[in-house]
């Protein structure tokens, strides 16, 4: 028998375990030390500064980070962090100098599960895991007032630029998209397949219980030019519902009311019966979408998560769509369910109470289900002369390389109807010092700092390629960006909640270029925001900045 690598296997663990000794004793000694510290020059602040930049860099590799350390050890697995929870690592997106990267490319984002989690988390009482907070999806949680979309265009774009509310020496860039609203009744029809896990997972209250409560919300909105169809999955996967006119609601209610969980999870088998059946009732011009609903346990199959992806990738070229909604606690596999969806031209949601429910399949049922573009990319153009360096805020696993932006056969994220997307980017102006980026100076790239601002004093350009819902050629939108410098206090409504937005979502990551942000300062932002707020989510979202004040962490 070949002891050979076991050995080394503890080897290395016991190499692991010393490192992060080192780690965590570096960092308690630098802590006490600069705890004993006072400022007593702009130097000495700065110092501290750098020092608790590097505790915190410190603390984040001890506290809930270890498993990243030991994927590069030979025969590591990685473990489900929180509870059995998968979230998939995110890297902060850092500032890049505008005279060496001008463009930033991007895929919108229109998934709203990580807020929607989080919020369960300091509903318990427990700082989410940092990799649970995308920021994107806490901004795009909300709806903005944008105006509606004038001409052929299917959304509008808005701009604004004001002094950073965490940064003031900063500008922050907001970018808002508003999708043509549609009435309900007057959405395309619907072929709709639900694909139900009904292993014994489910049985929690939160879960199936709260999955059959929020199709009955969507089934009273159907009418005799829709169809739904429930197909399920656990040991072995199956017909609950053959696909049934949307007028037909006591069949529908009648085989949602007899779903029972029991059983192990076969996620494989389950999506290619719930493919089929979709292609079989396809409504040509009409929405035709599968919507997977799980705690995102897909443990058990004989097929592959990559021979998913290739599946719902093929389906999604001919038509049909994948959206996935997580409930429940325990198992959560947010990292797959959002891939999924990504890959799906859908939207992942996480569904947390029958509040949330009501939102999904009430309030916001057209843009759950119903494309009015597709593929959206957005490519900033940062002017030099204006804009010393960049950094957008949030979507890092929506990147795209710079050349994807006009390649047609790049997949990116769709807009339902009646939407808001927003994206922030913070700007550092030219003559700024830029933390962090200093560099050697190119010899053969011109000298963009010497000499008049360029680009008739725009600071960006923001240009947005996207193809109509059955199209497979891409048009394209510009727009120019002037710097306002505008006072936070005197941006818009919009403008101030989703900074303040931003700013909770990197208190709770505790990112390094959070600023000046506290959660006392995010609340107030947020309060003297909230504006109409028909459904009382901006207020709900003040709330909880009060109750995350009151957890151990901040």
């Amino acid at each position: 028998m070949n002891h050979t690598q076991p050995q080394s296997r503890r080897k290395q663990s016991i190499i692991a375990f010393a490192l992060i000794a080192v780690i965590v004793l570096t960092g308690a000694c630098d802590t006490a030390r600069n705890n004993n510290t006072t400022t007593a020059s702009q130097n000495a602040a700065n110092m501290m500064s750098m020092n608790g930049n590097m505790n915190s860099n410190m603390n984040a590799m001890t506290v809930g980070r270890l498993e990243t350390f030991y994927e590069h050890q030979s025969g590591y697995e990685p473990e489900q962090n929180v509870r059995g929870e998968n979230y998939e690592r995110v890297a902060e997106n850092p500032f890049l100098e505008a005279a060496r990267t001008p463009l930033s490319t991007f895929s919108i984002d229109v998934d709203t599960a990580s807020y929607s989690n989080t919020r369960r988390f300091i509903g318990e009482g427990t700082k989410p895991p940092p990799d649970a907070v995308r920021i994107e999806e806490f901004i795009n949680y909300f709806t903005y007032d944008y105006p509606q979309p004038v001409g052929d265009a299917p959304f509008s774009v808005t701009t604004e630029t004001a002094q950073c509310p965490w940064n003031p020496r900063h500008r922050l860039v907001h970018i808002g998209l508003q999708g043509r609203r549609i009435q309900n009744e007057n959405l395309p029809p619907a072929n709709l397949v639900f694909l139900l896990d009904v292993s014994g997972s489910m049985q929690d209250a939160a879960k199936l219980p709260l999955v059959q409560r929020a199709l009955k919300i969507l089934v009273e909105q159907m009418t005799a030019r829709d169809r739904i169809s429930i197909v399920v999955y656990a040991g072995a996967s199956g017909l609950a519902l053959p696909s049934t006119s949307g007028e037909r609601k006591r069949d529908i209610i009648n085989a949602i009311d007899n779903l029972e969980a029991g059983g192990s999870t076969n996620g494989g088998e389950g999506i290619e019966l719930a493919y089929r059946i979709a292609s079989q009732n396809f409504i040509q011009g009409g929405t035709n979408r599968v919507i997977l609903a799980t705690d995102g346990d897909f443990n058990v199959g004989v097929t592959s998560e990559n021979e998913l992806v290739r599946l719902i990738e093929e389906k999604r070229k001919g038509g049909v769509f994948l959206s996935v909604l997580g409930f429940g606690t325990g198992n959560l596999n947010d990292a797959t369910m959002e891939k999924l969806a990504d890959k799906g031209n859908g939207n992942y949601a996480y569904i947390d109470s029958f509040e949330e429910a009501r939102k999904v399949f009430g309030q916001e049922i057209g843009g759950t289900l119903v494309a009015i573009a597709k593929d959206v990319k957005i490519q900033v153009e940062f002017n030099p002369s204006a804009a010393a360096a960049y950094r957008l805020i949030g979507y890092e696993n929506r990147l795209l390389a710079d050349r994807d932006f006009n390649d047609d056969t790049k997949d990116a994220g769709e807009i339902g109807a009646g939407k808001t997307v927003t994206a922030l980017y913070e700007v550092v102006p030219y003559g700024e010092r830029v933390d962090g980026t200093d560099t050697t100076p190119l010899k053969y790239q011109p000298n963009t700092g010497s000499g008049a601002m360029r680009g008739g004093g725009e600071l960006m350009t923001v240009q947005l390629r996207y193809k109509e819902p059955e199209g497979e050629q891409s048009k394209l939108l510009s727009i120019g960006v002037a710097d306002t410098n505008q006072a936070t206090d005197t941006a818009s409504e919009n403008f101030r909640f989703a900074a303040a937005v931003a700013a909770f979502g990197m208190l709770l990551k505790d990112s390094r270029h959070k600023g000046a942000a506290n959660l006392n300062n995010v609340r107030l932002l947020a309060q003297n925001s909230i504006g109409a707020d028909l459904h009382g989510q901006r207020a709900e979202f003040v709330r909880l900045v009060g109750e995350a004040s009151r957890l151990n962490g901040f």
